[in-house]
């Protein structure tokens, strides 16, 4: 079975409610649907979404390097040559979502070729996980609006809570507004998306020491590197490392360095491959992972929970597979559903993605 052609297909598809954080805001989910064919006829499905705040891609950076550079490196070539796949790609630096849209495609034709779910493949532990909900800057009263309708209407009870703005207070403020109306039993931990110094940070995490967050996340930037691990060596709660620990050896890095205690893993930007040497790499040190969200629509969340529920350790917390309620549409003929708090992966072979042709003509970009 070999690799015939890749596709790389730009979308926009609006978000009912954009999502604003600390580095950046989110109006509409312009991501690009890759598809890598077989001659066999199997075809492997994935998304990858732009974010290029964060790592410097765009929708037209992915079309551009998977349909020159990336595409012409690996046709012909099996889909079980995985690493052979990556060391091509890797000739090419950056580009981490184009890179693993097209590794989750191959485990889906692979899943597909073996008739079994990829879960079963990456590892089987669980057949679902709890889901997390980000809430975004919005004035502190709109923000608890948001979570208490989502957890009354979807069962949610873990919220990761954007931070960064100055102020400070007004995020401490917002923190507490969350709890006092959530109560106690709700998991909280926010996330800074590096707004912040590394002394406001401080102050921030002092003054809601009596909150009960399960988390704080890149709080300060890393390249602050003495004031990343003085802050992390007095915080009292895990910091989780996101952006600044994108690979298996930037983790090593960060968790030998003091400059996080804990990681969070997205298949959007590791896809499958090097999402397993980052959960590993973090089991042999012994620190926590979270599965995190590139603000996915239904197709990345989809993956993220295939590999979060595969995992022992990706799926004892929450994890962060909501914001697709957000967006106005999407493209699979059967959308995902939230159930008393938890997301279920799909059965059958494969990940379980079936595009909608229609909606696909409709929000494609490229004709």
């Amino acid at each position: 079975m070999k690799i015939v052609k890749v596709e790389a297909i730009p979308f926009a598809i609006p978000y009912a409610k954009p999502l604003k954080f600390a580095s950046g805001e989110v109006h509409t989910a312009d991501h690009v649907l890759v598809r890598v064919h077989t001659d066999e006829g199997l075809i492997g499905t994935a998304e990858a979404p732009p974010r290029p705040y964060t790592y410097g891609e765009t929708q037209e950076s992915i079309v551009a390097v998977i349909g020159k550079i990336f595409a012409p490196q690996i046709l012909g070539m099996t889909p079980l040559e995985r690493e052979a796949v990556h060391a091509r790609l890797d000739r090419t630096i950056g580009n981490p979502t184009a890179k693993a849209a097209i590794d989750m495609a191959l485990w889906d034709i692979l899943g597909k070729a073996a008739q079994m779910p990829v879960s079963g493949l990456l590892g089987g532990y669980t057949d679902r996980m709890r889901v997390s909900h980000m809430v975004g800057f919005a004035p502190a009263d709109q923000m608890v609006a948001e979570a208490e309708r989502i957890r009354d209407t979807y069962g949610i009870t873990t919220f990761k809570v954007k931070v960064g703005r100055r102020p400070y207070g007004d995020d401490v403020a917002a923190c507490r507004a969350l709890r006092q109306a959530l109560g106690p039993d709700v998991e909280l931990y926010i996330d800074g998306n590096r707004g912040w110094t590394a002394s406001e940070s401080a102050r921030a995490l002092r003054e809601m020491s009596d909150l009960g967050l399960t988390f704080a996340e890149e709080l300060c930037p890393a390249d602050d590197v003495l004031g990343r691990r003085w802050l992390v060596a007095q915080s009292t709660v895990p910091f989780i490392a996101d952006e600044s620990a994108t690979r298996a050896a930037e983790v090593t890095r960060e968790l030998l360095g003091g400059s996080a205690t804990a990681i969070s893993i997205k298949t959007a930007r590791t896809g499958f491959t090097a999402s397993q040497r980052v959960l590993h790499a973090c089991e042999g040190l012994g620190v926590e992972v979270v599965m995190g969200n590139q603000i996915d629509g239904q197709i990345g969340t989809l993956c993220t929970v295939t590999f979060g529920a595969a995992h022992r350790t990706s799926a004892r917390y929450a994890g962060e597979l909501s914001n697709f309620l957000d967006m106005t549409d999407d493209l699979l003929t059967e959308p995902l559903t939230i159930e008393s708090g938890t997301l279920r992966i799909r059965e059958g072979a494969g990940l379980g993605i079936d595009i909608d042709p229609d909606k696909l003509a409709r929000y494609r970009q490229d004709r």
